[in-house]
């Protein structure tokens, strides 16, 4: 009998890959919940700042892309470099990829995945209370477990972020109206940050300040008839960089280990989209060059000790709320459903898992794609387009097995 093949997660990247391996005959199971990120850790109201063009899913047959949806769902097209997609547009999108293309979702959770005794592959354990084998693992889990808090605000709230704390992640809210009268401290300069500002002021937030480290930090991209047509187009904006991330990824992770960390992180670093400068200045305050200390907390409000540099002089900020819009960052001891024979054998470089050709890690039989991918292939990995450069290359190593 054929051992199937296990995709764990059901975002764009799962969904992608599972669409690929099907298509290649390849029995596979898929585990999760379909597009759950974009449906409940995110803003609503969000939209993606990522072109029409650039906010595909890829499938290995024509007919799936989202104006394909549109014009299936008897939606607005969303087609022009123009057009800024909702976030709930492009959820909806994902959930109607999933059902044409990756129809035996199963909506359980993947508890734990270990080494087979005495033979290849995989053992499984679902919450269902079901365990089977597999002949590979593809994890595709997405953000999960990934947010990022800076240390400083993780250290005034040991327990983490939860319940009636004044702190949190832009990741614990999709509806931003409860924050209405009060006044919010934003921490961040990227499009997450600035965007959770303005949302967070339209719903009638009292004040929003948003706090960024680097001077300068906070500013936003170019509109489409603003860049250069003198160099190259990709999905994220025309630049010759740009496109050797975008179109040659393999080369990617042939650079050194602390090159490839540098540019994960500046590469189509923090930047607010074009659209969003309008709604945001004069209805969000900045303080730029200050980084957070020390938070604490002083009769339940949250208090922030900003300063230029560690040893240069201090002030302080005061809020009803706190968010952290920092990001996420690849964190291997987050995927807690690795068991210990598959976690001791797997091999890190450049803060994610250290992957070869075809996305294949260095425990035989296990794959990575998406953002956990990005320390071996490149920025693109963190962006929907990344499938499209992903999940026909993982599917057919896979296949070769």
């Amino acid at each position: 009998m054929t051992l199937p093949v296990a995709v764990i997660g059901a975002g764009p990247y799962g969904l992608s890959t599972a669409a690929h391996l099907k298509a290649r005959g390849v029995p596979t199971r898929v585990f999760g919940s379909p597009m759950v990120s974009w449906r409940e850790q995110m803003p609503a109201g969000m939209l993606l700042k990522s072109t029409p063009a650039a906010s595909d899913i890829d499938a290995p047959q024509p007919g799936h892309t989202l104006l394909d949806y549109c014009l299936d769902a008897g939606e607005r097209r969303y087609e022009s470099d123009w057009d800024v997609i909702p976030v709930e547009t492009f959820a909806a999108y994902g959930q109607w990829f999933q059902r044409r293309l990756v129809p035996g979702l199963e909506q359980v959770r993947v508890k734990s995945v270990e080494r087979r005794q005495g033979g290849p592959g995989f053992e499984l354990k679902l919450d269902s209370g079901e365990q089977f084998a597999a002949r590979a693992v593809v994890v595709a889990t997405g953000l999960s477990g990934l947010a990022r808090v800076p240390a400083e605000l993780a250290a005034a709230v040991p327990g983490g972020p939860a319940g009636d704390v004044p702190f949190s992640h832009s990741s614990h809210h999709r509806d931003l109206s409860g924050f209405a009268g009060r006044h919010v401290a934003v921490i961040g300069a990227g499009q997450s940050a600035l965007e959770t500002a303005v949302l967070l002021a339209e719903a009638g937030a009292a004040s929003v300040r948003v706090v960024a480290r680097r001077r300068g930090a906070v500013r936003f991209g170019a509109a489409p008839d603003g860049q250069s047509s003198l160099k190259p187009d990709t999905p994220f904006g025309r630049a010759w960089s740009l496109y050797a991330f975008s179109y040659h990824a393999d080369g990617f992770r042939r650079l050194p280990p602390r090159t490839r960390a540098y540019l994960v992180r500046r590469v189509l670093g923090p930047l607010g989209a074009w659209w969003l400068r309008e709604r945001f200045v004069g209805r969000v305050q900045v303080t730029e060059g200050k980084r957070v200390v020390r938070a604490r907390l002083a009769e339940g409000r949250p208090v922030l000790t900003l300063a230029e540099s560690a040893d240069g002089p201090e002030s302080e900020l005061t809020a009803d709320h706190v968010i952290a819009a920092t990001g996420y960052r690849v964190d291997l001891g987050a995927l807690d459903f690795l068991g210990d024979s598959v976690r001791t054998r797997l091999a890190a470089s450049a803060g994610g898992p250290r992957l070869g050709a075809g996305y294949h890690s260095s425990v035989p039989g296990l794959f990575f794609t998406g953002l956990p991918a990005a320390a071996s292939y490149g920025p693109v990995m963190r962006f929907v387009c990344g499938t499209a450069y992903a999940s026909p290359r993982l599917a057919r190593a896979v296949a070769a097995l």
